[in-house]
């Protein structure tokens, strides 16, 4: 038997998705660009997708820019934000994702803009009060925290970085590649300037995603030779890739609230039986359900035997979870997440996370994996 415990890393695509996606492959060959009739046709499903994706955040279909994904959109956003409106600033906190940790590191190396860090908790939690003093102190930043860190699966409140925001006159970017898909997110509501979403998180495709931009900032392009997406991003669209993301993002709407109630109701099953399993165990991040992303399990795991091995031992014994984040595996580094929050070198962090085809035959398979690989 093999479960898959690593959702946050990537998902297994929906079978509708598959579907929808292999229709677009056989059959739907245009070039959006292109004046014909076929394709016009590709040009059409694109721009539903595009409303549809809109219709779900509830934004206009004009702020939806498809990307390859998180990655690229993080640095459209950062780049920009510099490049083209005027920021001097740039305000973020340890425990972000790379794509924005060491984008704006090279903004800050090359002098182009100055990066601060706002102050966290040993949970992750992101200081409010030294937020709101950075950004009276440097008005006109940009703010960039994303809405669940990926590791840790701590939650930020983002109506309340918003007002702090607001109130100082500062952009705010959020991350929101763990959550899009998983909550509700209404861009108007919570006040936004900029997000960022991955297909794959959600049971899409892998190399697509998009990037949210409040219609009020004007961008110029960052890859040029073509007039696509709004002269913003030259090269012919990923059609079947935005198709199948917005049908993922569909799907994941339609049955969020059973999802949620669903795998938060794994994600404490496997709490339990951890603790109850393994003497000296601990969790990495929040632990109140409202602050933390039903997705994510951080283990905090006492000094045993396994060691560095873990991970390799839980997947010849059938389990596939993670350390860190999967964009730095391979990587000689631990976990800046865990280190930024402090956790014990002696100690193993593993994060398992859930998906919509997370079964309680997993969970239970995998805690009797880690107590073996862990106590033996």
């Amino acid at each position: 038997m093999r479960v898959y415990l690593d959702n946050a890393a990537t998902t297994p695509l929906d079978p509708e998705v598959v579907k929808v996606m292999t229709d677009i492959l056989s059959s739907v060959y245009g070039n959006p660009s292109a004046q014909h009739a076929i394709g016009r046709t590709a040009k059409g499903m694109l721009e539903v997708a595009r409303r549809k994706i809109a219709e779900l955040i509830n934004a206009k279909p004009s702020e939806i820019l498809f990307t390859s994904g998180g990655t690229e959109a993080d640095n459209i956003v950062i780049r920009s934000a510099v490049h083209d409106l005027g920021v001097k600033n740039i305000i973020t906190s340890p425990i972000e994702h790379h794509a924005v940790l060491n984008t704006v590191e090279e903004m800050d190396h090359k002098g182009l803009a100055k990066m601060h860090l706002v102050e966290i908790n040993d949970q992750g939690e992101i200081n409010l009060n030294h937020l709101e003093e950075l950004a009276s102190q440097f008005p006109g930043s940009l703010i960039t925290l994303m809405h669940a860190n990926n590791e840790i699966g701590t939650l930020l409140d983002l109506h309340k970085v918003s007002e702090i925001a607001k109130k100082n006159n500062c952009l705010f970017h959020s991350d929101t590649v763990q959550t899009m898909g998983h909550y509700k997110i209404d861009v108007e509501s919570l006040g936004l300037d900029f997000l960022v979403c991955s297909a794959h998180k959600f049971n899409g495709p892998k190399g697509s995603g998009f990037l949210y931009v409040r219609n009020t900032h004007k961008l110029k392009p960052m890859i040029t030779g073509g007039g696509q997406e709004k002269n913003l991003r030259a090269g012919t669209e990923n059609l079947h890739g935005i198709v199948g993301l917005a049908k993922a993002l569909e799907i994941s709407h339609s049955i969020m609230h059973e999802k949620q109630e669903r795998l938060q109701a794994f994600k404490n099953l496997m709490k339990q039986l951890i603790k109850d399993s393994i003497p000296g165990v601990g969790f990495n991040g929040l632990a109140e359900e409202a602050k933390s992303l039903y997705t994510v399990l951080n283990v905090s795991l006492p000094e045993n035997p396994a060691g560095e091995m873990l991970l390799f031992k839980l997947d010849i014994e059938g389990v596939c979870a993670s350390g860190g984040s999967a964009c730095s595996s391979g990587a000689s580094k631990g976990s800046h997440v865990l280190a930024a929050i402090h956790h014990p070198d002696e100690r193993t962090g593993v994060r398992f996370s859930f998906g919509k085809f997370t079964t309680e035959e997993d969970i239970r398979f995998a805690v009797e994996k880690l107590k073996k690989v862990v106590l033996d």
